[in-house]
Parts: structure tokens; C-alpha cells; sequence
């Protein structure tokens, strides 16, 4: 599939969701900004992929990520962040949302499964995320992440150059 095709608006998402559940397959959903894909990247999002039939990844539009990491981010605008996490194998489908939650894409996603990182439990997992997903009948899931691989850490060691 060529990558621009897996970059999906949230009309084109709506309808591609409901084909996957006429199709009776499992979709897997999950989120983030994913700013410097890295091996910690790929080895989440890979494991997420591995418990359905399909992966949806919500990528935070880029006035979302300077909310939730500050105003030197995002490194990379959001249509080349879109096209990067693309041309993963892993993935089905891209959708950018411009919220700094994802209530909105959630619940436009219908997730069979919502995972997040292993840093999140029930208890600190956004709650309006959280009903987003349970209401649909939906259940979460927590991944850890690969040690010593972080978006963070990359930024702090090429300060240092």
C-alpha cells in the first residue's frame, strides 16, 4: 500500500472503520506524538500490532505536541510525522487530531483495543480517554517500553553535540 494512501482524514477513518468491523477484524488503536520515530517506536508499536487484525495510530497534530511537550516541539511538522509512521509495515492507518486529548479520534475510532505505553495504568490514563474506549466496548492495554529508547533522550544527547 503506498504510504499517502494509509494518511487518513477523520471522514475517511469513520468509513474505514466501519469496513473493518464488517469485516469482523480486530482493530487495534493507539496514540502519540511520535516526533523522532526510534527503535523504542517501532518495537510498541510493532507489539501493539500483534493483538489484532488491523493498527490505527492517532498522531498529535503539531499545536497538540507543543501543549503536551513545549514550544521547541515538534521537531517535525505533522504531515512528515504522518508520512514516517506511514511507511511502517505494522501500521494500517494514520489520522492526525489536533486535540491534546484523544476523546475525539477514540471515539471516532471505535478501538477493539486502546493500548498505551507501560508508563500508564488505569488509574493515570486520561479518564475521558478511558470511558472513550470502555463505552465503545473496547479494552485497554499496557505495553512497556524499550528500555533507554525515548524521544527525550535522543533530543538531550544531540544537545550535547
Amino acid at each position: 500500500m503506498e504510504t499517502a494512501s494509509k494518511i487518513l482524514t477523520t471522514e475517511a477513518l469513520i468509513l474505514w472503520r466501519r469496513r473493518m468491523s464488517e469485516a469482523n477484524l480486530r482493530v487495534v488503536v493507539t496514540n502519540g506524538c511520535f516526533d523522532l520515530l526510534h527503535a523504542g517506536h517501532v518495537a510498541y508499536l510493532e507489539a501493539a500490532r500483534s493483538l489484532g487484525d488491523r493498527l490505527v495510530v492517532g498522531l498529535n497534530g503539531d499545536e497538540s505536541v507543543r501543549q503536551l511537550k513545549g514550544p521547541a516541539r515538534p521537531l517535525n511538522v505533522e504531515a512528515d510525522r504522518a508520512r514516517v509512521l506511514a511507511a511502517l509495515e505494522c501500521l494500517s492507518v494514520v489520522v492526525i487530531f489536533p486535540e491534546k486529548r484523544a476523546v475525539t479520534f477514540l471515539n471516532n475510532c471505535e478501538p477493539d483495543i486502546y493500548v498505551k505505553g507501560g508508563d500508564y495504568t488505569l488509574e493515570t490514563i486520561d479518564g475521558d480517554e478511558r470511558r472513550a474506549v470502555e463505552s465503545g466496548g473496547g479494552r485497554i492495554v499496557f505495553i512497556p517500553f524499550l528500555a533507554g529508547r525515548s524521544t527525550s533522550g535522543l533530543v538531550a544527547k544531540i544537545q550535547t553535540l
